[in-house]
């Protein structure tokens, strides 16, 4: 299994919007094969960023779903917001569970 978090800097008048996109997200990534959990993380201290957290029974089940129809239309489908929402540029990081 793994982890994949993608951390992204929001601006603090845009997390009421960024957390919208999540609640009100296509949901395709839900049947994709492999998928196992989506969380969306929210900071606790100002700077920090949100944390979308996916766990995949393996990376080859990720990268499908990163390559699909379903991801294109999912994240057109999810809604923008404006390129100054961000403080930064997000980091995805891919980790191996190795205890649960």
């Amino acid at each position: 299994m793994i982890s994949v978090a993608n951390r992204i800097h929001v601006k603090p008048e845009y997390h009421d919007a960024f957390e919208a996109r999540f609640r009100e997200r296509a949901g395709l990534v839900d049947g994709m094969p492999g998928f196992i959990a989506n969380h969306v993380l929210r900071p606790t201290r100002d700077g920090d960023p949100f944390v979308v957290l996916t766990f995949w029974e393996s990376h080859e089940a990720f990268e499908a779903w990163t390559t699909s129809d379903a991801f294109r239309q999912g994240h057109a489908r999810s809604g923008t917001l404006p390129k100054d929402a961000f403080s930064g540029p997000n980091v995805l990081e891919i980790h191996e569970v190795v205890a649960r």
